[in-house]
């Protein structure tokens, strides 16, 4: 339904005929706010004016317009809402944000031929509108794409796509999400998504936002949208759907140790004393017996393996692999809606999304393939399977590794759940000074002082379980947090904050990708973060939606790249051990929470790698990343943020695999195996044979030693016994030059003291080698 500039063909663009000199709408839009929020501060303006705080009067960047744009947008009650734009008919205009009708006019006077336009799109990253034309938005059940016009209001270039004789336009679905509830249709509209939700015909949204797409979709579900209604197509005109009985119960697995998703959930410490789970589709019941044996009721029902086990309500209820072996849409949905009313507190969707080898034995049938053991087998695309989750239960759900992901009953503690992903682990400062006052209470202060060090802020009334007996004795936390400061450091502790208002400002930008929470939604705790760390929840979402913002200039992402003290860089990327995350700067772990917040983490990743020239974050799993001096990759994944796409490569069988050298600049000295790693790599480039990136080929590596008569054991490098000795001196007379040449560049200062340090280890070393 979108009008993409990059894909679509534009009939013809008109550049802006200013140079410089004439105002463009941009301008004029930030002058109108200017005007707008002074007269809301001074009281002059309507009660629906919204105020700016007198600290931002005065930034008027197009970061910062734009910023705010997307956070009305995101914040209004009427339009449809997507990760980067906005969606609002005509006709209500009216009711939406008053800075964005400001913003909308500033565009609209710049243009001519837009009074038959139907939609309005606000672009949420960059600064731009597009009149969308739908002339058959009443009339159609879904309307196709006529024509856009879309404006760039910081230069003024106009763009004119033309569908008109497309064979296969966009098509538009929810229609009632663009208008208010006044709107003569509206019911008529309404009415038909649901119907269309009860039959999942809204769920397989890869497919049918095209026209082409739509009718096909629609074919195999068997149905067809007569005006408004949708009407099921006689059964002898389905009867080419009809296939041999699928037979669900053989894709069930014998596990002999618990399944990844309920590991999360264990992993994640979001089972307490107390709670009880039910697993919906349990298969031979693997997961009830491992829940069981760690001490909490456990249950589960299986339509063929335990179909008399009656299904009850449980606090974390789990439904694995499930809903993608199911052929039927209708009982696919059924199922989903079935284990969400089970649950108490916690539902875990889990589903296949990757096929490794789409031509083993399989055939096409409907939305999925039926296998060679005569089982189907649906395949999401990980942003296809949340869309379709959401729809389905109306809720967020919240992914935690590709294809698995978590919805929270109490929406409240799926925030807090969200939240504590993007915390970071910090230790409470040292004491530095004596001071008998706080010697005398140390075991009293220490609850205190350990919250500090978790949120950033002294706690609020009831937040802290050892209240009473420091009040008692300090009267309150202010007098209680002088005397610690007396024997701590206070700069550490402003660190502490600095890194929990990061922690907060991540999580909101992200939030800003969806729908933003209103502040009585979130959990109490937060609520008190936010006020203690930035005063104000509008503050905090500005300084969010800024940083948002920024991801969108590739240049301020290459700069953080470069300027990372942690990780291995290379041209146009960065890359680093998954462990050190959120010690990087607060725009990358946003960067990386973008593709994380969607998609999830591939399990076990190792290696995060940034890509500075192009929307795209990297998973790499290394699985002996610390015993093995140059691991083989074993699996990677990576994610294009620009079309939430995800490609997925599977090295543990291939013969000649990627090898990573230099492990230790991915980590930092903190790491404990990180002098190990530092001092192979040091007597590598004193072989000089590391010329080149971290990343070789396992036979290239290995001839590459051999070449150089020696071999690795453990993380030391030892000459090979049986090496030619001419070919040795070669080589010998080869280092010693290198080193040479070394201690040139670096001004005549010799780098010789550690190196000459591991020379007589490794002597040392090659002789116990020699005498084994």
């Amino acid at each position: 339904m979108t009008d993409d500039t990059e894909t679509n063909t534009v009939l013809h663009s008109e550049p802006p005929a200013n140079n410089g000199s004439l105002p463009t709408p941009l301008m004029d839009f930030a002058r109108e706010l200017l005007l707008l929020e002074n007269n809301a501060i001074s009281g002059e303006t309507s009660v629906n004016a919204v105020p700016c705080p007198p600290d931002e009067i005065n930034d008027f960047s197009v970061d910062s317009l734009i910023a705010k744009i997307a956070r009305f947008c995101r914040e209004s009650k009427v339009g449809k809402k997507l990760p980067t734009a906005f969606y609002v008919h005509i006709s209500a205009l009216p009711a939406i944000n008053p800075v964005l009708v400001i913003y909308e006019n500033c565009a609209r006077r710049h243009l001519e031929n837009i009074d038959e336009a139907t939609l309005v799109k606000f672009s949420l990253n960059q600064p731009k509108i597009s009149y969308l034309f739908y002339p058959d938005f009443d009339t159609d059940a879904h309307p196709a794409l006529q024509n856009s016009i879309q404006i760039n209001l910081e230069t003024g270039e106009v763009k004119y796509f033309d569908y008109s004789n497309s064979e296969n336009p966009p098509v538009l679905h929810r229609k009632e999400t663009f208008v208010t509830p006044d709107y003569p249709n509206y019911e008529k509209f309404a009415r038909l998504t649901r119907c269309e939700e009860g039959w999942g015909l809204l769920d397989n949204t890869s497919v049918i936002g095209t026209r082409d797409g739509w009718l096909k979709y629609l074919g195999y579900c068997g149905v067809e949208i007569h005006d408004h209604d949708v009407v099921e197509r006689l059964k002898q005109e389905n009867s080419e759907l009809s296939i041999p009985k699928i037979e669900r119960h053989k894709a069930a697995m014998v596990r002999n140790s618990i399944s990844k998703p309920v590991r999360l959930v264990l992993e994640s410490d979001l089972f307490v004393d107390g709670m009880t789970f039910f697993d919906y589709g349990c298969g031979y019941g693997g997961d009830v017996k491992c829940i069981a044996r760690e001490g909490y009721g456990a249950a589960g029902w299986d339509p063929y393996y335990q179909p008399d086990t009656p299904q009850i309500s449980a606090d974390i209820v789990n439904i694995g692999y499930v809903i993608n072996v199911i052929e039927s849409l209708a009982e696919r949905r059924e199922a989903l809606l079935n284990a969400w009313e089970l649950t108490k507190n916690l539902l875990v969707v889990a589903a296949q999304v990757l096929i490794d080898d789409p031509d083993r034995g399989q055939i096409a049938y409907g939305d999925g393939v039926i296998t060679s053991r005569n089982t189907f087998q649906k395949y999401y695309e990980q942003e296809e399977l949340k869309i379709y989750i959401d729809q389905v239960l109306n809720v967020d759900a919240i992914p935690v590794a590709l294809g698995i992901y978590f919805v929270f009953r109490d929406a409240a503690e799926g925030e807090g759940f969200r939240a504590s992903r993007f915390r970071s682990r910090l230790a409470t400062p040292r004491v530095r000074s004596q001071v008998k006052r706080f010697e005398d209470y140390e075991e009293m202060l220490a609850p205190l002082m350990a919250f500090v060090s978790d949120r950033g802020r002294l706690p609020v009334k009831g937040e802290l379980a050892e209240e009473s007996p420091i009040k008692e004795e300090f009267h309150s936390f202010n007098r209680a947090w002088r005397v610690i400061l007396q024997a701590t450091d206070a700069d550490d502790w402003e660190t502490i904050a600095d890194k929990r208002r990061q922690d907060l400002l991540v999580y909101l930008a992200l939030n800003g990708l969806g729908d933003r929470p209103p502040m009585r939604r979130l959990p109490a705790q937060i609520r008190n973060d936010i006020k203690g760390l930035f005063d104000s929840y509008q503050r905090a979402c500005t300084l969010a939606d800024l940083m948002l913002y920024s991801l969108s200039k590739p240049d301020i992402v290459a700069d953080c790249c470069e300027d990372s003290a942690i990780g291995y860089k290379q041209h146009g990327s960065l890359s680093v051990h998954a462990s050190f995350l959120e010690e990087l700067d607060p725009l990358l772990r946003l960067y990386e929470g973008c593709a994380n917040r969607t998609i999830g983490r591939l399990d076990g990743a190792t290696i995060i790698k940034f890509h500075a020239r192009k929307p795209q974050i990297s998973y790499l799993f290394y699985p002996d990343f610390d015993t093995n001096p140059h691991p083989a990759l074993h699996k990677s994944m990576h994610i294009h943020l620009g079309d939430l796409s995800v490609s997925y490569q599977d090295y543990s069988d291939v013969s000649n695999p990627p090898l990573l050298v230099r492990k230790e600049a991915f980590v930092t000295p903190s790491y404990p195996h990180y002098e190990k790693f530092a001092k192979l790599t040091r007597q590598e480039e004193k072989l000089g044979i590391l010329d080149g990136g971290a990343v070789r080929k396992y036979r290239e590596w290995v001839k590459c030693l051999e070449d150089n008569c020696v071999k690795i054991k453990g993380h030391s490098l030892f000459r090979r016994s049986d090496a030619d000795p001419e070919k040795l001196k070669m080589l010998q007379q080869a280092a010693s030059e290198r080193h040479s040449r070394k201690i040139e560049v670096n001004g005549g200062k010799s780098e010789g003291t550690a190196e000459a340090a591991e020379s007589t280890e490794e002597e040392k070393e090659e002789a116990d080698e020699k005498g084994s």
